[in-house]
């Protein structure tokens, strides 16, 4: 239980800071509202129109499957540390490897098919 402890307050002391922080700002901080402030603006410019305007699909598959890469680079990292360390399992965890990939490889076939790499 002590080996937890260090992390516990940690994590207390973090949060008491965090919280300080936001209450000093509220109340120290400048109360300029109304006028210009209040307005939605990017880098100067009035907003124009709706700023709702619909988005073809394949943003969103593209940002699925960076997000599908990403989190696939990190469990091969972490896969490749660990192989060594288990080589008496190794058909194991390479069948989970492979099965982990070929999962991997079926959602990127999904994106494909649905248009996510033709950009044309």
């Amino acid at each position: 239980m002590n080996e937890y402890l260090s992390v516990l307050v940690f994590l207390l002391l973090a949060t008491l800071v965090g919280a300080a922080l936001l209450v000093l700002s509220h109340y120290l901080g400048p109360r300029r509202r109304g006028g210009i402030k209040g307005t939605p603006v990017e880098s100067g410019v009035d907003p124009i129109g709706d700023a709702r305007i619909p988005f073809n699909v394949r943003f969103y598959l593209v940002g699925i499957l960076f997000i599908v890469f990403d989190v696939e680079a990190v469990f091969l990292y972490v896969w490749a540390v660990i192989y060594k360390q288990y080589l008496n399992r190794g058909a194991f965890l390479l069948g989970e490897m492979a099965l982990f990939i070929g999962i991997l490889l079926f959602g990127y076939v999904y994106a494909w098919k649905k248009g996510a790499l033709d950009w044309d």
